[in-house]
């Protein structure tokens, strides 16, 4: 024969009884009540989600910077609170190991049809006739092809390239949206903070993927096989003063196959015409003298 008991929770007793049944079953099988807790319900349960959706799509970013994502959106709170909430949800960066792969997808973008749709950026490296190594932070304009500035130095941070953007845009005017790579000095906490500050879209190609960044690319090839590759550097003012006249050149003399033979000055020129003086831009690109501005060449 066999009888059902009815559990505790169909019983109705008051809240201190119930907790001394429990205390007594605990006892019983001789489990410690100070081992046994309820498990508690997570708190914050939007920012929770929103966190896991940034971590999902920009994989490689701590807590500070999806903390800077959530800033954006008028998500704000204690960095300790942050922390923690980023250690429960399992969001870790994982250390890489062996060779870079490619995973997920980007949406496609739009095809710029004017200047300042859309700037590319990337980095290239060379050496001086030492031995000592150089970076160059090279931007270009995807819809004229215009290279819009190559900046020579032997430490490029990132709080140097958002320097050197606000610079470009006080000659050009405002990009509608930055491409890049997800090199560390494009990830930096700087360049999010940069971005927040303008609003400027950046879109990060998908990692090693560099044909999403096609522009740039062929501008790099370009660079590399027409100077870096042909010239001997004997000191960092002489590869500035190198790049200086053969970005003129490539600017304002060199056709380029893809304008039809023209230039990207001069394609450049022709486009704000038609729709009027580029927004936001304070000079004019065609009569502004680099060295009094003190941008960077």
């Amino acid at each position: 024969m066999t009888f059902d008991f009815p559990s505790l929770e169909n019983i109705l007793i008051c809240p201190e009884t119930r907790t001394a049944l429990v205390q007594d079953g605990q006892r019983l099988v001789s489990v410690d009540p100070e081992t046994v807790r309820r498990e508690r319900t997570p708190d914050c349960p939007e920012i929770r989600h929103r966190m896991r959706a940034i971590a999902g799509e920009r994989r490689r970013f701590g807590y500070r910077r999806i903390g800077l994502m959530l800033e954006r959106e008028g998500i704000t709170m204690n960095h300790k609170k942050l922390r923690r909430l980023y250690s429960e949800e399992g969001l870790a960066v994982k250390r890489r190991r062996g060779r870079k792969r490619a995973t997920g997808t980007r949406a496609p973008l739009d095809v710029p049809h004017r200047p300042n749709d859309r700037w590319s950026v990337d980095f290239l490296a060379d050496v001086f006739e030492p031995g000592r190594r150089f970076r160059i932070f090279a931007v270009i304009d995807d819809c004229t092809r215009e290279n819009l500035g190559l900046v020579a130095d032997t430490s490029l941070s990132g709080q140097r390239v958002a320097r050197e953007l606000d610079g470009l845009i006080r000659l050009y005017g405002e990009p509608a949206t930055i491409v890049s790579d997800n090199g560390t000095e494009l990830t930096s906490r700087a360049i999010l903070v940069w971005q927040n500050k303008t609003g400027i879209a950046w879109h990060y190609i998908a990692p090693g993927k560099p044909t999403q960044n096609a522009f740039i690319e062929s501008f790099n090839g370009r660079l590399r096989d027409k100077l870096l590759n042909e010239e001997v550097f004997t000191s960092l003012a002489d590869a500035r003063r190198k790049l200086a006249i053969w970005r003129h050149d490539y600017n304002t003399v060199r056709p380029h196959p893809a304008l039809k033979g023209d230039t990207p000055a001069h394609a450049r020129r022709a486009l704000e015409r038609l729709e009027g003086s580029t927004h936001g831009a304070r000079a004019n690109p065609s009569t502004m003298r680099y060295a009094e501005t003190g941008l960077s060449l």
